[in-house]
C-alpha cells in the first residue's frame, strides 16, 4: 500500500474522518445506497480530500480491498459451504433433538442453546436462526410456556458467534484490518462468547420468559421476507443478513435465510439425516485443529516445546483458519454426501452457498478499502494521536465508537470495518500484544451488537417470526442484544486489564 506523507495537519484530518463517516452514513441511511458502493464512493472521495496523489489514489484502494478480501474470501466461503452441507442433510435437526433427549426436558431451551452454539460455528446468524426455527416451535409446544424461553437461547447463541467468532465475516474482516492472529482470535471470541452467550441469552431468557408469555407463532407460511418491509435498511445489510451479519444466506451462510422455515431443514431422505456423533465431529474438527496451532505455538513462544521442532511446522499449518476450514469441508463432502447426494448434486449444493455470501464478501473487502485511505492519508495516525492526547484506551474507544455507528445506521458489519478502520493506527503505534488486539476486535463487535432497533433488519426479523410487536421486540430482542455487547465488553475489558 502507498505510504505518503499527510498532506494536512491533525484538525483537518479529522474533520475529513468525520465528514467521511457521516456521507456514509447519509448515503446508506437515507440514500439507501448500497454499503459496498457506499464504502467504495466514500473511500475515492476521502483519498481526493486528503491529499493522496491523484496517480496513487486507485492503488491505494486496491490494496487495502484486496489485502482484506484475501483473508476475508477464503473463510466466508469455506464456511458457508460447510454449513450449507449441515443444513441440508438435517444436521441441526439431528444436533438439537440429540442434546434435548440428553439435557432433559428443564434444560430444553439450554440444549437449544449449546446446538446453536455449535451449528453457529459456519453457519451466519439469519440462516441458522431460521433452520432451528421449527426445532424451537416444535420444542415449545411439547414443553409448554412462553416461546421467548426456546427462542432467545437459540437466537442469541447465533448473533454471539457470528459477532464474536470467525469465519464470520465480521470479525474476520476487523480483524484482518487490525492485523489480529484469526487463530488466537477464534480462542478469545470463544472464552469471551460463551459466558456472555451464558449470562446475556440464556439467563436473560430464563428471565424475560417468565414475564412476557408471547405464544408459539400460528404460522410462518406465506409471509413476505423483512427486506419488504420498507422500514427495514436492506441495503445496509449486506443483501438481507440481520443487523448486518450478513447476505440473506447467512449473514451469510449456510443458505437461504429468508426461506419459509417450514422448509428450512429439508433433508435428503435417501440415506436419512446424519448421526449425531458425525455431526458434532463435524463441527468439532476446525475448533480442534486451530486450538492445537494456538496452544502449541503458545508452548513454544514459552519454550515448553522446541519451537524448530518439523512436527510444529505442520501442526501450525493444519491449524491455520483456512486449511481447518478446508479440512472440515473436504470431510464434510465425503462423509454427508456419500450415499446421499451424487458429485453433481454437490457440487450444485456448494455452489448455491456462495451466491449469499458475495455481497459480504464484498463489502467486507470494500471495508478493508476504506481503511486503506484511512492509514495512507494520515486520518488514522490523527485520531491515534487524539486518542492518546485525551487519555481514552483503545478497548474503550473502539467500543464506543463502533456503538455510536451501530445505533446510528443498523448494520453490524458497516459498524464493526469502519471502526476497525478508523481505530487500526492508535492498534498499532500502541504496540499491542496479540492478545490485546484480539481484544479489541471483540470489543468492536461489542459496540456493534447493542441497541437492536428499528433500523437493523435483525429486529424485523426476530420479531415477526416470533409475532411480536414492535414494544416486544424492544422489551427482548434489544435487551437482549444490548446484554450481549455490554457483558461482553466488561469481559473483553477485564482481561486486557489482565494481560
Amino acid at each position: 500500500m502507498p505510504e505518503v506523507e499527510p498532506a494536512l495537519g491533525t484538525t483537518p484530518l479529522l474533520l475529513i474522518a468525520v465528514g467521511a463517516v457521516a456521507v456514509l452514513l447519509v448515503l446508506i441511511m437515507k440514500f439507501k445506497v448500497h454499503a459496498f458502493v457506499a464504502l467504495v464512493l466514500v473511500s475515492l472521495l476521502t483519498a481526493l480530500a486528503t491529499g493522496i496523489a491523484i496517480g496513487d489514489v486507485i492503488d491505494t484502494m486496491l490494496a487495502g480491498f484486496g489485502s482484506t478480501l484475501a483473508a476475508v474470501a477464503l473463510l466466508v466461503g469455506l464456511g458457508a459451504m460447510i454449513g450449507k452441507l449441515l443444513e441440508v442433510t438435517g444436521g441441526a435437526t439431528v444436533l438439537a433433538d440429540s442434546l434435548i433427549n440428553r439435557f432433559g426436558e428443564k434444560r430444553a431451551p439450554l440444549a437449544l442453546g449449546v446446538a446453536s452454539l455449535l451449528f453457529g460455528f459456519p453457519i451466519f446468524f439469519d440462516a441458522g436462526f431460521v433452520v432451528f426455527l421449527p426445532i424451537i416451535f416444535s420444542v415449545a409446544r411439547r414443553f409448554g410456556g412462553s416461546v421467548l424461553l426456546y427462542a432467545l437461547p437459540s437466537a442469541g447463541a447465533f448473533a454471539v458467534m457470528h459477532a464474536f467468532v470467525p469465519p464470520h465475516p465480521g470479525p474476520v474482516g476487523a480483524g484482518d484490518i487490525l492485523g489480529a492472529d484469526i487463530g488466537l482470535l477464534v480462542v478469545v471470541g470463544l472464552v469471551i462468547g460463551l459466558p456472555t452467550w451464558f449470562i446475556s441469552c440464556y439467563l436473560f431468557s430464563r428471565w424475560i420468559g417468565g414475564r412476557v408469555m408471547v405464544p408459539i407463532p400460528s404460522t410462518l407460511a406465506g409471509r413476505k421476507s423483512e427486506a419488504d418491509d420498507p422500514r427495514v435498511d436492506t441495503d445496509v445489510d449486506d443483501a438481507g443478513g440481520p443487523d448486518g451479519r450478513g447476505p440473506g444466506g447467512p449473514a451469510g451462510t449456510g443458505g437461504g435465510a429468508t426461506v419459509a422455515a417450514g422448509t428450512a431443514t429439508s433433508t435428503d431422505t435417501r440415506t436419512g439425516p446424519p448421526k449425531f456423533t458425525t455431526v458434532l465431529a463435524l463441527l468439532l474438527l476446525p475448533l480442534v485443529l486451530i486450538l492445537l496451532n494456538t496452544g502449541f505455538n503458545t508452548l513454544a513462544t514459552a519454550g515448553a516445546v522446541d519451537g524448530d521442532a518439523g512436527w510444529l511446522d505442520w501442526v501450525t499449518l493444519l491449524g491455520q483458519t483456512p486449511v481447518a476450514l478446508l479440512i472440515t469441508l473436504l470431510v464434510a463432502a465425503t462423509v454427508l454426501s456419500r450415499e446421499r447426494f451424487s458429485r453433481a448434486e454437490t457440487e450444485d449444493l456448494l455452489n448455491s452457498s456462495i451466491g449469499p455470501v458475495a455481497a459480504i464478501i464484498l463489502i467486507t473487502g470494500a471495508g478493508g478499502m476504506f481503511g486503506g485511505v484511512l492509514r495512507s492519508s494520515g486520518i488514522g495516525t490523527a485520531l491515534a494521536d487524539s486518542l492518546e492526547s485525551i487519555g481514552l484506551p483503545v478497548i474503550v474507544a473502539a467500543f464506543v465508537i463502533a456503538t455510536c455507528l451501530r445505533v446510528a445506521q443498523g448494520s453490524a458489519t458497516v459498524a464493526l470495518l469502519t471502526t476497525a478502520a478508523l481505530i487500526a493506527p492508535a492498534v498499532a503505534e500502541n504496540d499491542l500484544s496479540r492478545m490485546d488486539t484480539a481484544l479489541v476486535v471483540i470489543a468492536i463487535a461489542c459496540g456493534a451488537t447493542v441497541l437492536s432497533h428499528v433500523n437493523d433488519s435483525g429486529f424485523w426479523l426476530v420479531g415477526r417470526f416470533l409475532e411480536m410487536d414492535v414494544k416486544t421486540t424492544l422489551r427482548t430482542w434489544t435487551v437482549m442484544e444490548t446484554l450481549i455487547g455490554v457483558v461482553g465488553f466488561a469481559i473483553a475489558w477485564a482481561l486486557s486489564l489482565v494481560f
